[in-house]
């Protein structure tokens, strides 16, 4: 790959990083936020990835969406969906990644490159996401839950609307978080083992 070819392969790259990143913390939400965009010819996806932007995964990211935002709301069910959601986020971040790498012209090719890069970049948001909820739950017994869930929904928000706009200032704040996840899991660790 020559360096032109890389310097225009890089954005949409970034792009596909972070739009999965922002599907780390609601499978849906980013979803139907592609659609929309696609169908509104602001997000170019794939030629294999244009039914997306249909009708019916527009109703059904619709759904799925309200049904994700307010079930998170309630602690019981928010438990139960983060159960569903491990699994699933991965896999909406692999989806988004793979729908926007349409200068990839094979759709196998693209949905592996997707997956590769998709899935582990849904991933750090979902298991910080975890982790806080985790420790909220612990300390204030789920109460605060409902709290960070708004919030979560916006940093959802946000993270899409940059990953559109400046993709490459999401890539390196996922990097940041990675980079502090591990550093925090070493010195952690090392307190433990100290103990």
């Amino acid at each position: 790959m020559d360096v032109a070819t890389l310097a225009e392969f890089l954005p949409t790259l970034a792009m596909a990083i972070a739009l999965a990143a922002s599907a780390g913390l609601r499978a849906w939400l980013p979803l139907l936020l592609a659609s929309g965009l696609a169908r509104l010819g602001v997000l170019d996806l794939g030629p294999s990835f244009q039914f997306l932007a249909s009708n019916k995964a527009l109703v059904l990211f619709g759904v799925a969406t309200a049904i994700e935002l307010i079930g998170d709301k309630i602690p019981a069910v928010d438990h139960a969906l983060d159960v569903v959601g491990t699994p699933l986020r991965p896999a909406a971040g692999a989806l988004l990644a793979a729908s926007v790498l349409g200068t990839v012209t094979d759709p196998l090719t693209s949905l592996v490159l997707g997956t590769a890069v998709g899935a582990p970049s849904a991933l750090v948001p979902h298991a910080a996401k975890s982790a806080l909820r985790a420790a909220s739950t612990t300390v204030t017994g789920g109460l605060a839950n409902p709290a960070l869930s708004f919030l979560e929904d916006a940093i959802s928000i946000v993270t899409f609307i940059l990953a559109v706009l400046v993709p490459l200032l999401v890539v390196a704040g996922l990097g940041l978080t990675l980079y502090l996840a591990s550093r925090w899991l070493r010195q952690r660790r090392a307190a433990e083992q100290a103990s």
